[in-house]
Formats: structure tokens, C-alpha cells, sequence
């Protein structure tokens, strides 16, 4: 892919600007050089034939939108000449058959995971101290800043220094950072084999929706469940919609028998005898917690999570199909794929549609989406309304071109199960799992379903991570890559740039994937504790 521009698809009408592009340059693309009118900004979209006012505007060879005016040839596609428009799907299926990639030198791979007692293996040995209700966040942070200290868990925060230098030079003096200031720990001398310690917090739990709070039960069961975590300690006010006993219901269905330490403020009196308690008890579960030692695991263990945000638009081209083939090779070696984000697989369902492995599977996808979408309208909203922005700035005009490039996570594999919003993996393959496009609400969703790791993409940057699932960050652009260091993890920019191809990348990410998941390797979001935990309220979130 050395070229300055590119065509996805020779169904296609419209080319993508790998460069920026300039009146006069010369477009190699679909056999004709073609002349270039207009400037064209690199990511966007140029027309490569002259397209009349109503007709369909076609990418990865098939309908992303509709030209509102005419487009000669040469002309850059902009919000002023296009609108959003989908294909037509039906739920009408024939049988898919799919080509599973090689992945021989693959098979006897192995990455060091914690297995659990139900069989799950986990790519790191947490303890969950979480609150059913926001009454209790106060609570939470009074024991994280206890925990975090006494424990070793705790790092310097560099803006503290940076602050106790300027307040120094008010008073005419110098600030000396010392040694200590500068260390980061993340791991405890006292458990060497505990990851740490994770503190969720959040605005839900009471005064919302009895269905909103069952909700947040269901997630907050799927993260005691999770394979990266040893056990949890809860805070429950008492009196709230979200009862322990719902979560206690929720876990008994998954089949979750993990320690737990319960602590009921209005049983306990004093919030100094509520948190005595959860720091007594919680402390002897942790010295179990710490026999746990990580043991040799077959790939088929992992369960992937499929994630994109602050997209441009060179996503849809590098960064999402190197997820694609990571994807694929995980569900070729027995082990699971999630995608999730509804609002950014609009567009891409007839693909979909044909991909699931029964009409029933095919039914409850399309009944989510159309239930989702009406939702959103009634609100003055909708699935077309889901690009951002930056988005839009960069590429991603309408919600279809979006998607399209999105759901390039998926790979080709098979459709193996469809999942609603808090619903547990049950079945290796690719699972599709209802979320909101919001980057925090989808992962936090991916981790609450089971994803030991997540895979996120991203054409802008973006800090997101996650409390108890390693959030893998990949760029679709060197440029990004260059800036942001520090929150990037891997590069599929190379692909633009036709250094390297398609499964050169997909095999260098899965690599890292095995780093991550054995513990040798931290993740960006990891070293910064960016531990972004955020309910999806059913209402709607975009």
C-alpha cells in the first residue's frame, strides 16, 4: 500500500487520500489516471467517476451514503454533498462458509494465565472493592487511598511535584524531587502474585430505573466473575434499588463462588465500624488470593475484546482489519472474539446477517439494533447521529462509513452467539455484544461480558482503559503513534505506509497480546491507572 491513494473495494465509486492530494495530481485508481480538482485532505474521500444528485455513494463495496448534489470526477466527498444512507438488509440467510487462517505455528502457543476453579483463566490476579451504589463512592476512595498505601500499590502523582516546585518558587526556594517521589509501583512486596487492588465507583445504583439497577447488578456480576478476578469486597448502603441480594442472584446464575466481603453501612452503624470491617476482612482474603500463581494456558483461553475509539479514517484500512485477523486467528485456535458497539455496525448488518450461524442468532442481532435505534430516535437522536467530530474531521462522514471500517474488528469468522448488554460469553467463536459506541461504556460492557483482554484502536488518541481487562491500544497511524507515546501500545500505521502487510501486523499484535496476557508486559493504560469503569444506562448513550 505505497500509493497516494487507494481503492477498498472494485465495487467502489469513491477513493480514499492515503496523502494529502492536490489539484492537478494524478490519481492512479481502477486502471484510469485520474485528475484531481479539488484538494483532498489525506483519510477523506475523493469521487473517481462523476456521480449524479441521489445516487449511492459506495465503500468496502457496499452503500455508505447518497450524493444531496453532483460530484464530478476528481471532486472530495464532504458533508456538503453527501448525506448518511445503509443498504437494505434481510433476515433472509444462506449457509456461510468461511476459511479459517492458518495458524499452525500457533497451536502449541501458550501465554501464563491464572486458572480459576470454574475453569476460566485469567491474564491477572485482581481484588474488586466496589460500591452497589453511589452513596458509598466516599467510602470506596477512603479505603482505596488505605489500601493503595499500606500495600505499596500507590504512585506518585508527577502534577504534585510539579505543583510543590511552583509553590517553592513563590517563596523564593528550590524543589528537589527525591528518589522516592519518582518510583512507581505495580506490584505489592507483601502479595507479589496480587496485580492489585481495583476501586470501581459510580453514579447509579438508586433513583433511577428499577431496570437500570438489575442492570448494574448483571455488570457488577460479570466483573466478581471475571477471570482476572480472585474475589471481591462490596459496599451496600442498604436501602437502594440495587439490593446485594439481586447481585447475589445475578452471580448464582453464572455460577460465580468467589469470596466475597459484604459490608451494609445501615447494619453496621458507624462508617467507622463499616470500614473496619471491609479492611479486617478484606485483608484475609487477600492473603488467599496471593497463593494464586500464573501456569502455562493453551490461546484458546483468551477472550478478546474488539474496541474502537477516537477513529479516523485510516481505522477502516489498517488498524481494525489487523484487529480482523487477530480476531480470526483467535477463533481458528478455539478461543473467543467480542465485538461489540451497535451503534457503529449500522450499515455493515446484511454482512452480519449472513455471517450468524442460525436465524435465531441472526433474529436477536437485527431485534437489538432496531430496538436501539428506535430508542435513540425517540429521543431526537439515531444511529446516524453517532459520528463524533473528530470523526467527522477526519474521514468519517456518515455513520455507515464509520461502521463499515468498525466492523473490521470482526474479521470473517462465523457469528458463533449474540449477546445483550450484561450477558456472560458462553460460546468460543465471535460473539457480537450490544453496547453503546461511548468508548468507556462499551469497554466497560466487554469486560462485565468476560474479555480478559481488550483491543482498542484509534485513529486521534485516546487514554481509555479498564479496572480489571489490560486495554491494548493500537493506532491506525504512525503520525499518532509518534505523538502519543504514551498512551499507544502498538503501530499499524506501517500498513498505510506499505511497510508491512496485513498479516505481518496481525501476527506482531498477537505477540504483544501474549506479553500482556502472561504479565510481563504492561499496557499503556496500565502504567497510567487509567481505570475507566462507566454503567450504560438504557436510556440511551451514543
Amino acid at each position: 500500500m505505497n500509493n497516494t491513494v487507494l481503492l477498498l473495494d472494485e465495487a467502489d465509486n469513491v477513493g480514499v487520500a492515503l496523502t494529502d492530494l492536490f489539484p492537478g495530481n494524478i490519481a492512479k485508481i481502477k486502471n484510469l489516471n485520474l485528475e484531481i480538482q479539488e484538494f483532498v485532505s489525506a483519510k477523506h474521500k475523493f469521487a473517481i467517476e462523476h456521480l449524479e444528485a441521489g445516487q449511492d455513494i459506495l465503500m468496502y463495496g457496499t452503500i455508505v451514503g447518497e450524493a444531496t448534489t453532483e460530484i464530478p470526477a476528481g471532486h472530495a466527498i464532504t458533508l456538503a454533498n453527501i448525506r448518511h444512507k445503509t443498504k437494505h438488509y434481510t433476515l433472509e440467510n444462506e449457509p456461510y462458509h468461511w476459511k479459517s487462517p492458518d495458524v499452525s505455528k500457533w497451536k502449541n502457543r501458550t501465554f501464563l494465565g491464572y486458572k480459576r476453579a470454574d475453569n476460566q483463566v485469567g491474564t491477572a490476579n485482581l481484588w474488586l472493592v466496589l460500591p452497589m451504589v453511589f452513596c458509598e463512592n466516599t467510602n470506596i476512595k477512603l479505603l482505596e487511598e488505605a489500601f493503595e498505601k499500606a500495600l505499596g500499590f500507590s504512585q506518585t502523582n508527577p502534577y504534585e511535584d510539579q505543583l510543590k516546585s511552583l509553590i517553592a518558587g513563590l517563596n523564593g526556594e528550590k524543589f528537589t524531587e527525591t528518589v522516592s517521589q519518582k518510583t512507581k509501583a505495580f506490584r505489592s512486596e507483601i502479595f507479589p502474585n496480587l496485580d492489585g487492588i481495583r476501586f470501581l465507583t459510580h453514579s447509579m445504583g438508586c433513583g433511577g430505573t428499577r431496570q437500570d439497577a438489575d442492570s448494574l447488578c448483571g455488570l457488577l456480576a460479570g466483573y466478581i466473575h471475571h477471570p482476572n478476578v480472585a474475589g471481591a469486597t462490596i459496599l451496600s448502603l442498604g436501602c437502594q434499588n440495587a439490593q446485594v441480594s439481586i447481585l447475589q442472584e445475578k452471580l448464582a446464575k453464572l455460577g460465580c463462588q468467589k469470596p466475597l466481603v459484604i459490608c451494609e453501612q445501615q447494619q453496621s452503624g458507624t462508617t467507622d465500624s463499616l470500614l473496619s470491617k471491609a479492611v479486617k476482612e478484606t485483608f484475609e482474603q487477600l492473603v488467599l488470593a496471593n497463593q494464586m500463581q500464573r501456569k502455562p494456558s493453551p490461546l484458546s483461553k483468551l477472550v478478546i475484546g474488539l474496541e474502537c475509539g477516537g477513529s479516523d479514517g485510516f481505522s477502516g484500512i489498517s488498524a481494525n482489519p489487523t484487529l480482523g485477523r487477530v480476531s480470526d486467528m483467535i477463533v481458528a485456535l478455539g478461543g473467543t472474539a467480542v465485538l461489540s458497539e451497535f451503534p457503529e455496525l449500522c450499515g455493515a448488518e446484511g454482512n452480519l446477517i449472513h455471517r450468524c450461524q442460525s436465524p435465531e442468532l441472526a433474529e436477536k442481532f437485527i431485534h437489538l439494533m432496531e430496538t436501539y435505534n428506535e430508542a435513540a430516535k425517540r429521543v431526537g437522536s439515531g444511529f446516524d447521529m453517532n459520528p463524533s467530530p473528530g470523526n467527522i474531521k477526519d474521514g468519517l462522514l456518515t455513520d455507515a462509513i464509520k461502521s463499515c471500517g468498525a466492523a473490521k474488528k470482526g474479521g470473517s469468522a462465523p457469528i458463533s452467539d449474540v449477546l445483550d448488554y450484561t450477558e456472560y460469553v458462553k460460546t468460543p467463536g465471535l460473539n457480537l455484544l450490544c453496547t453503546p459506541g461511548n468508548d468507556v461504556e462499551s469497554t466497560t460492557g466487554l469486560a462485565g461480558s468476560g474479555c480478559n483482554v481488550i483491543l482498542f484502536t484509534t485513529g486521534l488518541g485516546t487514554p481509555t482503559g479498564n479496572p480489571i481487562a489490560p486495554v491494548i491500544k493500537v493506532s491506525s497511524n504512525t503520525k499518532l503513534a509518534e505523538k502519543m507515546p504514551d498512551i499507544i501500545d502498538f503501530n499499524t500505521g506501517t500498513i498505510i505506509t506499505g511497510e508491512e502487510d496485513l498479516e505481518s501486523a496481525g501476527d506482531r499484535l498477537l505477540e504483544l497480546i501474549l506479553a500482556v496476557a502472561s504479565g510481563t508486559q504492561l499496557t499503556k493504560a496500565e502504567e497510567k491507572k487509567n481505570y475507566d469503569f462507566i454503567p450504560w444506562k438504557r436510556g440511551v448513550s451514543l
